[in-house]
């Protein structure tokens, strides 16, 4: 017969012999089996419910501070609208003239003379009080 085949003599049956016979000796008894169940069935549910509050408890901070992520949201969204508009009244003659309007000719008012169209795209409205006296 060949050894190989021979379970006796075999490397890997030997070494599956051992650890079944390990497995076997791990294995808890029958009677301390249901209390340690029962354990761990109790320490599962326990760390479920602080688990639950923790989170619970988070949620609940975390709406308590939305207002103010939001009003921070708000100043830092205003500051950067501050940042890129720009500012129409400064023109040339504004700061010497009071009541010029704060237009200065610039190099496309020579192209504007010569044909060429320029449109500004946005939604505009007018004011009762903002039309020049003529």
């Amino acid at each position: 017969m060949d050894p190989s085949r021979d379970p006796n003599q075999n490397a890997a049956w030997q070494a599956a012999r051992q650890w079944q016979e390990r497995a076997r000796q791990a294995r808890p008894t029958q009677r301390a089996s249901g209390f340690r169940l029962l354990l761990t069935w109790l320490a599962f549910g326990v760390m479920m419910i602080i688990g639950t509050i923790i989170g619970l408890f988070l949620l609940l901070i975390g709406w308590a501070m939305m207002p103010f992520v939001r009003h921070r949201m708000k100043k830092r969204m205003e500051q950067m609208r501050a940042e890129n508009a720009q500012d129409i009244g400064s023109g040339f003659y504004a700061h010497t003239d009071p009541t010029h309007t704060g237009y200065a000719p610039t190099d496309r008012d020579s192209t504007r003379s010569q044909g060429a169209t320029e449109f500004l795209e946005g939604d505009y409205e007018v004011k009762s009080g903002d039309h020049p006296k003529g």
